[in-house]
C-alpha cells in the first residue's frame, strides 16, 4: 500500500475536539519525511485553526504486532488498546498501564508516556525509525521525554511473561479519577518534586472557565473543552496558568499538552 492523503476534522479527530479540517499525508512506505509532523491519534494535540503546519499518520502498513522469540515488534500506528489485548491474550507482563494511555504507540513512544513510574522506555528494546533500529541505549529519553527527531515506525519490547489483572484494576481505577469530556489529558508537566495540578488549585484555576473550556473541576490539570471549546480560549487559560504559577511560586511551567500555532 502506497501514501495517500486523508482529511480529517480535528474537531472530530482530536481528543480535546478542537481544530480545522486539513488534508493529511497518510504514511505506508519508511522514508524521509522531515516537513511534516506526524500526529498520530492527536490525542495530547491543540491545532490553531490558523495553522500552517503539514502533518501525516501513519497508515495501516504500520498496525501490527508480531511476537518473535524473547520480543515483540509492534507497528507504531498500532493503538494502545489493541497492544493491551494483545499482551492479555497471550500473557505479556509489563505492559498493564497501556490500560491508562489512549493513543498511538509512535505517540506514545516519543513521549515516553506513562504512569507514576510505570514508563514506556522502561520496556523498550530498540525502535526503528528510516535509519533503521536503534537500541534503547542509544536513545536519549527521561521521564516523558524523548530526543527523536524522526519518525518511528516500530517498537519492539523485551517479553516477560505474566499479565497482572490486579494491576489492570488498579490502573483502569486510576483512569476513573480522570475528566470524562475531552480534553488533551495533563495540560502542564509536573515540575520537579510538585504537581501542576496542585499549584493551578493553589492560584484558584481549578474549575474556571474561558468560553467553553476550564480547568476540570475533578482534575485541575485536565484542560476540558465543555462543548463548543475554542483554540483562543484554551490558548488564554494556559497563559493565564503559566503567568500566575511564574508570579506566585517562580516556576516556569512547561506545557504537556502539544500546541501547534
Amino acid at each position: 500500500m502506497s501514501n495517500s492523503i486523508k482529511t480529517i476534522d480535528f474537531k472530530k479527530y482530536s481528543s480535546i475536539k478542537i481544530g480545522p479540517v486539513l488534508d493529511v499525508l497518510e504514511i505506508n512506505e519508511i522514508g524521509d519525511y522531515s516537513d511534516y509532523q506526524i500526529i498520530g491519534r492527536a490525542n495530547n494535540l491543540l491545532i490553531s485553526p490558523n495553522t500552517n503546519k503539514k502533518f501525516a499518520v501513519l497508515g495501516e502498513n504500520f498496525d501490527y504486532i508480531k511476537q518473535e522469540g524473547n520480543q515483540l515488534f509492534v507497528g507504531c500506528a498500532t493503538t494502545s488498546g489493541k497492544l493491551l489485548t494483545y499482551t492479555r491474550n497471550n500473557d505479556i507482563a509489563n505492559l498493564e498501564f497501556l490500560a491508562k494511555l489512549p493513543g498511538n504507540l509512535g505517540g506514545l513512544v516519543k513521549m515516553n508516556a506513562g504512569l507514576k513510574s510505570w514508563e514506556m522506555f522502561n520496556y523498550i528494546n530498540s525502535i526503528k525509525t528510516k535509519d533503521g533500529y536503534i537500541k534503547k541505549e542509544d536513545v536519549d529519553f527521561s521521564y516523558r521525554h524523548t530526543k527523536i527527531d524522526t519518525i518511528v515506525y516500530e517498537v519492539v519490547f523485551n517479553i516477560e511473561f505474566g499479565f497482572c489483572k490486579e494491576k489492570l484494576k488498579e490502573f483502569n481505577k486510576m483512569r476513573d479519577n480522570q475528566p470524562h469530556v475531552p480534553s488533551a489529558g495533563s495540560c502542564f508537566k509536573n515540575p520537579k518534586g510538585d504537581f501542576a495540578g496542585r499549584l493551578i488549585e493553589a492560584i484558584n484555576l481549578k474549575g474556571l472557565r474561558q468560553g467553553d473550556m476550564s480547568f476540570s473541576e475533578q482534575h485541575a490539570n485536565f484542560l476540558v473543552n465543555n462543548g463548543a471549546g475554542t483554540f483562543e480560549d484554551a490558548i488564554y487559560l494556559i497563559d493565564l496558568a503559566k503567568k500566575k504559577i511564574k508570579e506566585e511560586f517562580s516556576i516556569d511551567i512547561e506545557e504537556e499538552i502539544i500546541i501547534y500555532k
